[in-house]
């Protein structure tokens, strides 16, 4: 195992170097290496949650680790659904519904050779639950009980069989469990035993235990890690002993490299670098295919848009001008700009999706009907409302943030909104966004521009419009809620049968739609360039996508 190499040098500093160092890989021209170009500023985190939004879970979740339950990315031409992972099956207790018994997969290892049972799941709840716990880790419960805010506790059964209990009866606990990922419990207990006994406060100790690991990992995904350098490269290697014989991985080695600049990564991408980049520049598009590279893309449930302020003072507590806003987008435009790399939105889900529900407010580009809105709250050309928005340079699912932004910022204009963006970096926005509109880290701001996953009902509505998310709960940054709402997400929640769970869905998705706490303005596509050398790529319907099934020539 390689040393984790400092963070002294300058971000640009070290991407050029990395980048430099990628370009002298002859000696290993035997080996089949797959180097990926990351819209993130820094390696997302490898200790089993990752941070960096869902481009963490793609990145070093998902190749790294694995879950009780994942999603399905071996289909481009279908929405992708929850399968089986380490567990098999689940089932919530008829009489008690916070109650589920999962089954696990027998046989499998994690990358240091221990086991994977009850134990190991009991332990991966409990460092994100259970302050008492010698291996919690508060660095890690942000970005995981936020996904799954109803999990409280799990009991081992027996060694295949583990019970987990939520705070009230949950359907949508399967889908949360997706983001929870097991690490190796023998593999920390020795980075703890390492710890020097001059350490003896157990907080202190655990910390440096998750430090340790994090630079020596040890999951049971398909590939394991080999080599870490923060904000520079993550190299992986292949675990050619994987469980599951369809996703053992034929490439030997991957490099992750944070590339947050989409020229930079278009240009390493061209000049031969890099074999894959995350959101290439849309103007480079047409050079990128002439080259014979492959541009992949795919509808994604995926919402890119303003999440609003409802604190106390916020402009956007008139519900006239939260319309106005949502007319006054010229997404067409917007589209045009970024070479038809985005698909426009009517909602958080499109007309047709089993939870639409019709709503009775249309979203589209109306201008005139956007000012004659403005001018009834009492806004005018002379007399603008003013809005600041927190947005980020880069990051996963962000699309083109600036450029995006920009846009918007003009579009709105012309409807009586002057708008200020304060551009902050991508992983320090994913952490404002689970802080709230009241705290000191939204500076003022009125609207946070942070995209989501919309594949599941909590990821896509619930935790925005419900009172039970509130900072730091979940992700219900603008403090958004009623009476009403709770009762559909009641209903949409405690429905076990999928049919009337879609019903009340429905219902809610029409309600968010008519009262607007979001400005709509896109859906990703999840553009990907690749070289052609790189083979059996599946585009899935999802913010995810399978690097362990891929080949390369």
């Amino acid at each position: 195992m390689n040393r984790v190499v400092p963070k002294t040098r300058g971000l640009y500093g070290a991407i050029a170097a990395a980048v430099l160092a990628l370009s002298f890989t002859g000696a290993h021209a035997q080996e089949k290496t797959l180097r990926i170009a990351m819209t993130a500023a820094d390696v997302p985190r490898t200790l089993g949650q990752p941070d960096q939004g869902f481009e963490g879970n793609r990145f070093t979740g998902i190749p790294m680790y694995d879950a009780l339950t994942q999603w399905d990315l071996s289909k481009a031409d279908a929405a992708s659904v929850l399968i089986p992972g380490l567990a098999t099956s689940w089932a919530v207790d008829a009489k008690d519904k916070t109650k589920w018994v999962f089954k696990l997969r027998p046989g499998v290892k994690f990358h240091d050779g221990s086991e994977l049972n009850a134990d190991a799941v009991v332990w991966n709840v409990r460092k994100v639950l259970d302050k008492d716990a010698l291996q919690f880790d508060a660095s890690q419960v942000g970005v995981t009980a936020s996904r799954m805010p109803t999990l409280r506790s799990a009991k081992k059964l027996d060694a295949l069989t583990v019970e987990l209990t939520t705070s009230e009866p949950d359907s949508f606990l399967p889908i949360n469990l997706t983001n929870l990922f097991m690490a190796s419990p023998a593999h920390w207990e020795a980075k703890l035993k390492a710890v020097p006994t001059s350490v003896t406060d157990p907080a202190e100790r655990a910390k440096q235990a998750w430090t340790a690991f994090a630079a020596d990992a040890s999951g049971s995904g398909p590939f394991k890690m080999t080599k870490l350098v923060p904000r520079e490269r993550l190299e992986l290697a292949a675990n050619k002993a994987y469980w599951d014989a369809k996703r053992v991985p034929k490439i030997d080695k991957v490099v992750m490299i944070p590339m947050p600049e989409a020229n930079a990564r278009t240009a390493a991408l061209l000049s031969g670098q890099v074999d894959w980049i995350e959101a290439p520049a849309p103007d480079a598009v047409p050079q990128i295919t002439q080259r014979g590279f492959k541009l992949y893309t795919n509808a994604q449930p995926h919402v890119w848009p303003w999440q609003l302020s409802f604190a106390p003072g916020s402009p956007w507590l008139d519900v006239k001008v939260r319309h106005a806003a949502n007319l006054c987008v010229d997404r067409e435009g917007l589209k045009t700009m970024l070479g038809g790399m985005m698909a426009v939105p009517k909602g958080t889900v499109a007309p047709g999706h089993l939870w639409w529900g019709n709503p009775k407010f249309d979203i589209k580009y109306d201008v005139k009907a956007a000012q004659a809105l403005m001018t009834q709250a009492g806004y005018s050309a002379a007399k603008p409302m003013k809005v600041k928005v927190q947005v980020s340079a880069s990051g996963s699912g962000q699309m083109q943030p600036l450029p995006m932004n920009e846009f918007v910022q003009q579009s709105l204009k012309q409807c009586y909104i002057d708008v200020q963006l304060d551009v902050i970096e991508w992983n320090t926005l994913f952490t404002n966004w689970r802080k709230g509109a009241k705290d000191p880290s939204a500076n003022g701001a009125d609207a946070i521009n942070v995209s989501f996953a919309a594949m599941d009902p909590f990821f896509a509505m619930v935790r925005f419009v419900s009172t039970k998310t509130f900072p730091p709960v979940s992700n219900n940054w603008g403090y958004y809620g009623t009476p009403e709402l709770d009762g559909l997400i009641a209903a949409a929640r405690t429905s076990f049968d999928d049919k009337s769970r879609d019903v009340a869905l429905a219902k809610l998705h029409a309600r968010i739609v008519e009262e607007s706490p979001f400005i709509w303005i896109a859906h990703d596509v999840g553009p990907r360039a690749m070289s052609a050398k790189v083979k059996n790529v599946v585009q899935p319907r999802s913010w995810f996508i399978d690097i362990a099934t891929m080949t390369m020539e």
